[in-house]
């Protein structure tokens, strides 16, 4: 089924906690280990103008209904943010856009070097990176949906689990767009397939690995991808990447977990 762009760009929204009752939150706070995931879900969420960013430096920029997403999609990660942020403050956890921009800054030289690369590496493939970059997103989406129904029923916390379901709610409307864009390209070109296939397997993390401590990245993919359940929330993000057209076989959330020692 065909992606509606116009229905979703006029029907992009706030995700909307102010009908939940984050006094709960008092009574019943959640565990530290918890709260540190959420810590890391809330600066990916803020971070999502970075790859924003270094999209505009890329064929994906000329493409009006790969940027009309965009626009909406970054607005839409920002309130996510916003509501994670949300449930720390509830916490006494108070995240500071100091500390997001001492975190890029801390990135130094590889920041700001990225949207060169990507201008570059997209200027020498051409038109076939927007597939790339689709499938890419379509990982992290794929990723991202799984991350927060995973939390949602790890913690049971009846306001955590809610507001985490209308996040995945609006991430699942994300998946949506990114795998038509990459079945439809992918589908149209082998060389595309080729090159999607070495960045896949080649350099794809989980999402906020290039951004967050390494200890961080391993805390989270144990919280919520470790154990049997969690390896099958990971399988069936693998499953999803391997039906698209040249990525059969693929497994590469499962090899990031092994590489990181999360345990099965």
């Amino acid at each position: 089924m065909a992606f509606d762009i116009d229905k979703y760009t006029k029907t992009s929204t706030n995700v909307n906690w102010s009908d939940l009752d984050f006094e709960e939150f008092r009574t019943n706070p959640l565990p530290p280990d918890t709260l540190r995931s959420i810590r890391y879900m809330a600066d990916v969420e803020y971070h999502t103008v970075c790859y924003l960013r270094d999209m505009l430096v890329t064929p994906s920029h000329r493409d009006a209904d790969v940027t009309g997403f965009m626009t909406m999609w970054n607005r839409e990660e920002f309130w996510h943010g916003e509501a994670l942020s949300a449930v720390l403050a509830a916490h006494d956890i108070t995240l500071e856009f100091d500390e997001l921009k001492s975190k890029r800054l801390k990135l130094g030289w590889k920041d700001r070097l990225d949207p060169v690369k990507q201008s570059v590496l997209s200027n020498l493939v051409g038109k076939d990176f927007v597939a790339v970059h689709m499938i890419w997103g379509a990982a992290n989406e794929w990723s991202a949906v799984a991350a927060y129904n995973r939390m949602a029923d790890l913690e049971g916390h009846p306001i955590l689990a809610e507001l985490l379901r209308r996040i995945a709610k609006q991430e699942a409307r994300h998946v949506a767009f990114y795998a038509t864009q990459a079945r439809e390209r992918l589908g149209k070109s082998v060389v595309a397939q080729k090159f999607a296939r070495f960045a896949l397997s080649s350099f794809w993390g989980p999402v906020g690995s290039t951004i967050m401590d390494e200890a961080e990245v391993k805390h989270v993919m144990s919280h919520l991808m470790g154990g049997p359940d969690g390896r099958k929330a990971a399988s069936q993000i693998d499953a999803h990447i391997a039906k698209m057209p040249g990525m059969e076989g693929l497994t590469i959330v499962n090899d990031s977990l092994d590489k990181r020692g999360i345990a099965a």
